[in-house]
């Protein structure tokens, strides 16, 4: 069976080495918990922050050298890490799901399909998905706003963990709970939600792991850093997408709309 880990940290902005060194301790914890994979909240290597971003010197470049730490870790433990991260490819710069495994290159595996806001300013959409697979089952990656997209989970159909790198503002616990939740009842898969926590707009974490019918499972207590943890059951998958018959009984055609007016207000 395959337990998961998101973490919920707070990363220095600007300061990737120390936070790299956050890094491997994030690891080797999850590692004595039990777990075979951990997943980072959005932009860890750097910290969400729009000033660092701005500087292409203080982002870490797309060859991965600068992950060699993390790799160690993950070589040493035998976790398999998702580390997010902007990356700078010269021509212009993503926020990257990096996965590292052991007795592998790191790759920079996926790039954020729906920036936010701000971020179309500093970073490109990526024009892929992508996932991987641990033993049988298929992980399907995705970084904080791609998650408010019914389609972006719909479009992995057939993976059975849906992998989350994000970082909310405050005020957005209604929104970020609705989301996962519904993205894991929508698809029937366990989703892995990593919340990036504090500085430098007070960032409100949230990380958790939730069940194909959108329960969570484990989550970290808001305003602390922590790990959460659960396993992830082929046979709940099953269960539940045997009763959930969305995909089976969806007309994918629903025909014209009525359309009715009225004159009262």
């Amino acid at each position: 069976m395959l337990r998961v880990a998101a973490v919920q940290a707070e990363a220095t902005p600007g300061q990737v080495v120390r936070n790299l060194t956050a890094a491997v301790g994030w690891i080797e914890r999850a590692a004595g918990r039990g777990a075979d994979l951990v997943v980072f909240p959005e932009a860890f290597t750097t910290g969400y922050d729009e000033e660092v971003f701005a500087d292409p010197a203080r982002v870490p470049a797309a060859d991965l050298a600068w992950a060699t730490p993390v790799q160690a870790a993950v070589e040493a433990t035998g976790v398999i890490a998702v580390l997010n991260s902007p990356l700078d490819h010269g021509t212009h710069r993503t926020l990257s799901s990096v996965v590292l495994r052991p007795g592998e290159r790191a790759v920079a595996a996926y790039a954020k399909q729906h920036l936010y806001a701000s971020e179309r300013a500093f970073f490109t959409p990526g024009d892929g998905g992508a996932s991987l697979s641990i033993g049988e089952q298929e992980l399907a990656l995705s970084v904080c706003y791609d998650a408010n997209f019914p389609e972006h989970a719909a479009a992995a159909r057939g993976a059975d963990v849906y992998l989350n790198s994000g970082a909310y503002f405050p005020g957005g616990e209604h929104r970020r709970d609705l989301h996962y939740a519904a993205r894991a009842l929508d698809n029937g898969v366990y989703v892995v939600f990593a919340g990036l926590l504090g500085a430098p707009y007070g960032f409100i974490g949230g990380s958790a792991v939730l069940d194909p019918e959108g329960r969570v499972l484990d989550r970290v207590a808001p305003g602390t850093e922590g790990l959460a943890v659960a396993d992830v059951d082929p046979d709940r998958i099953a269960e539940v997408r045997a009763a959930q018959r969305m995909w089976a009984d969806r007309r994918v055609s629903l025909g014209h709309r009525t359309h009715l007016t009225s004159t009262r207000p």
